[in-house]
């Protein structure tokens, strides 16, 4: 009997699970879409090779989606229960709301594993598949780099515009510009081209471009006087065809540190991530420590401080009094320690500025490796919360519990990132900040479970409109009908 009853238990709430999951897979795949698709569309990229990009960068979201899934579509199962009356036929055969919610916890907490398998180990893969791709695009697909009718300067050296990009890899040009950089002591040369061609270069550190039907513009007199400038009219040379070969290394390895395609902490697992932490932990500390040592030698020169060798000194001066200094020269004393103690201050919030990123990213990492688990542990405090919710309110459907459930969601995806902001200042332990929702949720499902074993009627109405019934009496005004006036 029981092993039915808990197939359809299991059945009921997987129902909802997978259309829920679905749906807000689909938006949170849209929510990426909208940020990362304007990079890629119209510039040479197949639609097969975006949808792939999104993909990989798509998948880390199932550790958002997956504790929300499980809310709604606990709430929801439960809801359609009581609804049916099927909680309290249940209850009249002898079965508690804790053996109905066996099955489900059990099903919640392999989910749980799977989460964390999921978040250690594949969402890093796909992260590097992700980040491999975009430097791929920037190394093989440079004119992606490039806006039509826009004047460009990421070609080291150079300024170029085009007036027309196009072609099934964005490699045909037309109108085109390029000028390239100089100082007054170098020759001037500027290029203009009806149209050209991106061709792949031997060395992928080069883009060649081959031009067509233009001119090259050239200013010999570099260093010249004006009166031979003046003589001298600067060079024009007609072609129909030129190659040109340009260094875009510069462009690769700033591609390589932005997306720090082969050294960055989410494409690593728990154990992984432990090991960049204490190499964080070691760098960070020498960096304080060189910031301090900074600091104090410049502190010498405004208060007298003992160094760490602890070594016997020569007796200090005697201080100089300000009242037995003449008038003029007790001002010069007072502005040259006040600009001193400014010095001091500016150079303290400067070295504010260079620790600041050095604790932010500390506490990406630390957080990052910690959301690995806590996440898994937000899947079975949100089924506590949704299922003791779909018992109380007895309500399925896609009314009230989506309501409550996204509610409870959004409350915790403002406490999660506001959380996230006061420890990436600096301001709370990244370790705690990464538990925090969890630790104030917990008691909230500990205490909604509660509830719904004792049969609360938390959302009954009528139980309110009694409890401020007196209240309301006291300021209403007890009016006979006019008739019997």
């Amino acid at each position: 009997m029981f092993k039915i009853l808990d197939r359809y238990i299991i059945k009921t709430f997987f129902g909802p699970f997978f259309f829920i999951f679905s749906v807000l897979f689909f938006i949170f795949i849209v929510n990426i879409i909208w940020v990362q698709l304007g990079q890629f569309m119209g510039k040479g990229l197949s639609y097969w090779q975006i949808l792939k990009l999104l993909f990989y960068l798509g998948v880390s979201v199932v550790s958002m989606v997956l504790p929300l899934t499980i809310l709604l579509a606990s709430i929801m199962s439960f809801g359609e229960f009581g609804e049916r009356y099927e909680l309290a036929a249940m209850k009249a055969a002898g079965i508690s709301l804790t053996r109905v919610m066996k099955p489900l916890l059990g099903v919640t907490i392999i989910l749980s594993i799977l989460l964390y398998l999921f978040s250690n180990n594949i969402i890093p893969d796909f992260q590097r598949k992700a980040k491999n791709m975009l430097f791929n695009i920037a190394q093989t697909k440079p004119a992606l780099n490039f806006t039509p009718g826009q004047f460009i300067d990421q070609i080291p050296g150079y300024m170029v515009k085009f007036d027309k990009i196009y072609g099934e890899n964005g490699e045909n040009i037309e109108g085109v510009f390029v000028h390239k950089k100089a100082s007054p002591y170098d020759n001037q040369q500027s290029i203009v081209a009806e149209k050209g061609k991106f061709v792949p270069a031997a060395n992928k550190n080069f883009l060649k471009l081959v031009l067509y039907n233009g001119y090259v513009f050239e200013d010999n007199h570099a260093g010249k006087g004006e009166k031979i400038r003046l003589k001298q009219p600067d060079q024009a040379i007609k072609f129909d065809t030129l190659v040109s070969h340009f260094d875009i290394s510069d462009i690769i390895n700033k591609a390589i540190e932005d997306e720090q395609i082969t050294d960055d902490y989410r494409f690593q697992t728990y154990r992984e991530l432990n090991t960049t932490i204490a190499k964080t932990k070691e760098e960070n500390k020498k960096f304080y420590t060189n910031v301090t040592s900074d600091i104090l030698s410049q502190t010498n020169s405004v208060v007298s401080y003992m160094d760490k060798t602890n070594k016997p000194k020569a007796a200090p001066k005697a201080q100089l009094k300000l009242d037995s200094v003449k008038s003029d020269k007790k001002l010069e004393i007072i502005y040259n320690a006040y600009n001193r103690l400014d010095n001091l201050k500016s150079s303290l919030d400067a070295k504010n500025k260079d620790i600041s990123p050095n604790v932010k990213y500390f506490s990406k990492v630390v957080i990052y490796q910690q959301r690995i688990i806590s996440y898994s542990v937000t899947c079975i405090i949100f089924f506590m919360i949704g299922s003791s919710l779909g018992s109380i309110i007895r309500k399925g459907g896609m009314g009230l519990p989506v309501i409550i459930a996204i509610v409870i969601f959004i409350i915790f995806y403002i406490i999660n990132v506001g959380i996230e902001n006061v420890a990436w200042g600096g301001n709370m332990n990244p370790y705690l900040a990464a538990w925090v929702p969890n630790m104030i949720f917990f008691p909230l499902g500990v205490w909604m479970t509660y509830k719904a074993l004792t049969d609360s009627q938390l959302f009954d109405a009528e139980k309110y409109k009694a409890f401020f019934k007196p209240i309301i009496q006291k300021f209403s005004k007890n009016k006979e009908h006019q008739r019997y006036q």
